[in-house]
């Protein structure tokens, strides 16, 4: 990669990044701007894809809402996210659990990890 850009990028990389795996339900609180004023808007849903290095890793949350699937992807060092908080931490034996996009209820979950 190009030194420049790498130095542009290494400045824009938050300090502390959140712990968290693919399978892991989580909450991220992000900030939304609607007018003038700002709020935090809460996102929880099943983390399935993690992918990227560097300033433009990424990754990609799903929930269900009012029975359709609803994904967004976010940026990890994006200042708009606010906090990843983990709810539960997943089982699985995937990088990416896309075939969770074909599933519907209970089907759809992921088995939870058990802590020791």
């Amino acid at each position: 990669m190009n030194e420049k850009i790498k130095k542009i990028e290494d400045k824009q990389l938050k300090a502390v990044v959140p712990e968290f795996h693919v399978g892991d339900t989580v909450k991220v609180d992000v900030r939304v701007i609607e007018g003038k004023r700002e709020r935090i808007q809460v996102f929880e849903g099943t983390v399935l894809k993690i992918q990227g290095t560097g300033a433009r890793k990424t990754f990609t949350v799903r929930k269900i809402s009012n029975g359709i699937g609803v994904e967004r992807t976010f940026p990890i060092h994006s200042p708009k996210i606010e906090n990843v908080t983990v709810v539960r931490q997943g089982k699985v034996r995937r990088a990416k659990l896309n075939y969770l996009r074909d599933r519907v209820g209970k089907a759809a979950k992921v088995k939870e990890k058990k802590r020791v």
